[in-house]
C-alpha cells in the first residue's frame, strides 16, 4: 500500500469524521432515542447508528472493496474478521452512556488497518473539540500539535484509568473490583470517565499514565493503541506480552516498566465470547 493511498484514506476519513462530529455535537444535550443491547447499561442510540452509517457509506462510495468492523454492526451478532485487506474499525460513539446523559466525554473512534497493522487512528470528541490523530510512523497529535506519553515508570507516581464496562456479570465484576481495590492502594490516583477511546487517548497525551480494561472490544481500542504507540507509549496484554486484538483485553501505558508493574498485580479475567 503506497503512502499516497493512505494519505487519500486519511483525508477522506478526516472529512467524514468532522461531518459525523457535527451530528453528535448538535444532539449531546438533547433527549436520545435509546435501545438496549446486551443489558440495560449496554446502550445504543439512533445517533450511534446514524454516525456509523455515515462513515461506512462515505468510505464505500469511494472504496467499495474495503472491509469494516463496526460496533453496531457487530452487536447484531456478526463476528469480526480481520484480514489483510484495508479494514475500517469503527466505534461511532464510544461512551454511549455518557452521551445518553449529556456528559461531554464521548468520541468517534476510527482505525484503518492494512495487512493487520493500524495505519490511521483518529479519536474525536466533538463536544469538547478534542481530536487525537496518528499515522503509523508519523507521530501522534492532539488538535494538530505533537503529543508524547508522560514516560512515568513507577506505579506509586502513576495516574491509572479503568472502567467497570457494560457487563455486570458477577465473575467479571468481582475481578474488576478486586483489581481496583489492590491498585488504588498503590497508585497515585485512579479515574473512570466512561470512554475507553478517550481514556487511551489521555495516556497518549500524557494526562494519564496507564489504562487497563477487561471486556472492551477491538473498536474501542484499535485507534487509541496506534495513537499511544506513536506517542512513545507501550501497549500489551494484561498478562504481559503482545496484544491479542480479539481477546477484549488491553493495557496502554506510558512505559513498559509501568505496564509490567501493573501486570504483576492484576487478577486476570478472559472475557467471552471473543470478538472473532
Amino acid at each position: 500500500m503506497s503512502n499516497s493511498e493512505v494519505n487519500d484514506y486519511y483525508e477522506l476519513i478526516s472529512q467524514l469524521i468532522d461531518e459525523a462530529g457535527k451530528i453528535i455535537e448538535s444532539r449531546n444535550s438533547e433527549r436520545k432515542l435509546i435501545e438496549q443491547k446486551s443489558s440495560d447499561i449496554d446502550l445504543v442510540t439512533e445517533t450511534d447508528q446514524q454516525v456509523e452509517k455515515l462513515l461506512i457509506d462515505g468510505i464505500k462510495a469511494k472504496y467499495p472493496n474495503h472491509k469494516f468492523i463496526g460496533e453496531e454492526d457487530s452487536s447484531s451478532g456478526k463476528k469480526a474478521e480481520l484480514t489483510d485487506d484495508p479494514t475500517w474499525i469503527i466505534d461511532p460513539v464510544d461512551g454511549t452512556m455518557n452521551f445518553v446523559h449529556s456528559f461531554p466525554h464521548s468520541a468517534i473512534s476510527v482505525a484503518c488497518v492494512i495487512e493487520k497493522k493500524a495505519e490511521i487512528g483518529i479519536i474525536y470528541n466533538p463536544v469538547l473539540g478534542q481530536k487525537f490523530t496518528a499515522r503509523r510512523g508519523q507521530g501522534a497529535f492532539y488538535n494538530g500539535q505533537p503529543i508524547k506519553v508522560s514516560g512515568e515508570k513507577n506505579l506509586s507516581s502513576a495516574l491509572l484509568v479503568t472502567e467497570f464496562g457494560t457487563s455486570r456479570e458477577e465473575e467479571k465484576t468481582k475481578v474488576v473490583l478486586e483489581n481496583i481495590t489492590k491498585l488504588v492502594k498503590i497508585a497515585h490516583g485512579f479515574r473512570s470517565l466512561g470512554s475507553a477511546a478517550l481514556n487511551i487517548a489521555s495516556v497518549a497525551l500524557g494526562g494519564a499514565d496507564l489504562y487497563y480494561e477487561y471486556g472492551i472490544h477491538i473498536w474501542d481500542f484499535m485507534a487509541g493503541m496506534l495513537i499511544v504507540n506513536e506517542a512513545g507509549g507501550y501497549c500489551c496484554d494484561p498478562a504481559g506480552g503482545e496484544v491479542d486484538l480479539m481477546s477484549r483485553r488491553i493495557i496502554c501505558a506510558s512505559s513498559k516498566e509501568l505496564a509490567d508493574e501493573v501486570v504483576s498485580h492484576l487478577t486476570q479475567f478472559y472475557p467471552m465470547p471473543r470478538d472473532d
